[in-house]
Formats: structure tokens, C-alpha cells, sequence
């Protein structure tokens, strides 16, 4: 492996760190600028397509709108493996995702292993997303314990 082929591994790593560090703060408009203009999302849950995006106006308003809802967002990521091809690359990213909201007085804990399946665009100097499907594989939802 080439030292420029590690680079652009690293970089597609921190491509997938700080979108998750942007989405535990919702920032999504901060998300936006790792995105291409046309970028298109589908979201899958439980094998059911929930979100199909299409653009930066689509992502920001979905998002915006489904992370409002919890007080917490918390993202772990895990192994990520990608394939580079020049100016375009592919790629495949584990996360676990922790959601956290009041509902009926209570806080409820929801907990995703999620498999990002990506394709990447090297534009003006800087990986972005073009694609990607977000494939929440498994999702555990119950309410929380209280501290004391």
C-alpha cells in the first residue's frame, strides 16, 4: 500500500467520524458539506425502505426532522473497509447509534447496529458522499432505568 493510498483511506475514515460527530451534536447543515449537491440517501429499517433522499435540501430537512426528536444522539463507530478507484471510491461502515427521548414522561433508549454501504467522490480536494444506503440491521427500544 502506497503512502498516498493510506492518505486517502484516512481521509475517508475521518469522512465517516465527522459525520458522526456532526449528527451526536444535529448539526445537520454542518453534515450537509460532506455531501455532494446531488447526493442521494436510502434509509432501511428493519428491511423496510424509510427514507429515499435525494440532494442536500431532502437530507437536511429528513434529518432535521428525525433527530429533533431525542434529547441524545450518540454514534459508535466501528470497522469501515473501502475500496479506492482513482477519484471515486466505495466503502462499507458499521455504527452503533443510541437514541434518547421523552416519551409519556419517560426516557426511552433506542440502540441500532447500523451498515453504512457508501460511494465516495473525491471533488475540490476533499472525499465526499455521493451515495449511501443506511441499512439499520437490528433496533432495541426500551425505556431507561433512572440513575438512583
Amino acid at each position: 500500500m502506497t503512502t498516498h493510498e493510506i492518505s486517502q483511506r484516512l481521509a475517508l475514515r475521518e469522512l465517516i467520524d465527522t459525520f458522526s460527530n456532526l449528527a451526536d451534536e444535529k448539526d445537520v447543515a454542518a453534515q450537509l458539506s460532506l455531501f455532494t449537491v446531488d447526493a442521494h440517501i436510502n434509509v432501511v429499517m428493519d428491511g423496510k425502505e424509510v427514507f429515499d433522499l435525494n440532494g442536500q435540501q431532502q437530507i437536511l430537512d429528513a434529518f432535521s426532522g428525525y433527530l429533533a426528536q431525542f434529547s441524545v444522539v450518540y454514534h459508535i463507530n466501528g470497522q469501515q473497509t473501502v475500496n479506492i478507484y482513482g477519484d471515486t471510491a466505495s466503502g462499507i461502515a458499521y455504527c452503533q447509534v443510541v437514541l434518547i427521548k421523552e416519551e409519556n414522561g419517560q426516557r426511552i433508549k433506542q440502540t441500532s447496529g447500523v451498515r453504512y454501504h457508501d460511494r465516495y467522490i473525491f471533488q475540490n480536494g476533499q472525499w465526499l458522499i455521493a451515495e449511501r444506503l443506511s441499512n439499520f440491521m437490528w433496533t432495541d427500544i426500551h425505556p431507561m432505568q433512572s440513575f438512583c
